[in-house]
C-alpha cells in the first residue's frame, strides 16, 4: 500500500466507495466522476503502478471480463470499452466503461455527475448479476 494512493485508501476503507465486486486479489467499484453511468475503476488490493506490473494479469482481466458481461446483463448497454492509462491515478487500474451510444468515451474531460441514490442503485445492480 501507499499512504498518498487513492485507490489503497480505497482498498483499506478509509474510503467510501460504491463497491461492485472485490475478492482477495482485486477490488471493483464505481468511478465517482464517471464517463457513463456504471463506469467501474478494477483495481489490484496490492499498489502496482500498470496493469503490466500485475503478477496475475490474465486473472486480472478475467474479473474485467465478468465485470463487464455483469454491466451488459444488468444496464442494457450495448457494449463495454475497457481502457487502462493510468495517469489520472497512479495505481494499476481497468475502466470498465459501458456504452450506451455513439459517445466519445475516451474524451475524459467530458465526467458525469450522478447522485448517490442512482450510484448505490447502479452498483447494486452490477453487483447482483457478477
Amino acid at each position: 500500500m501507499v499512504s498518498d494512493c487513492i485507490f489503497c485508501k480505497i482498498v483499506k476503507g478509509e474510503i467510501p466507495s460504491y463497491k461492485v465486486y472485490e475478492d482477495a486479489d482485486f477490488m471493483a467499484f464505481l468511478d465517482i466522476s464517471p464517463l457513463n453511468i456504471g463506469h467501474v475503476q478494477l483495481i489490484p488490493k496490492t499498489h502496482y503502478r500498470w496493469t503490466w506490473d500485475v503478477p496475475n494479469f490474465g486473472e486480472y482481466w478475467e474479473v474485467a471480463r465478468k465485470v463487464a458481461k455483469a454491466q451488459l446483463k444488468s444496464l442494457g448497454a450495448p457494449m463495454v470499452e475497457f481502457l487502462t492509462h493510468g495517469m489520472d491515478v497512479h495505481h494499476a487500474h481497468i475502466w470498465i466503461v459501458p456504452i450506451y451510444g455513439k459517445e466519445a468515451f475516451i474524451d475524459t474531460s467530458n465526467r458525469k455527475t450522478f447522485d448517490a441514490v442512482e450510484m448505490e442503485k447502479t452498483a447494486k445492480m452490477i453487483k447482483e448479476n457478477i
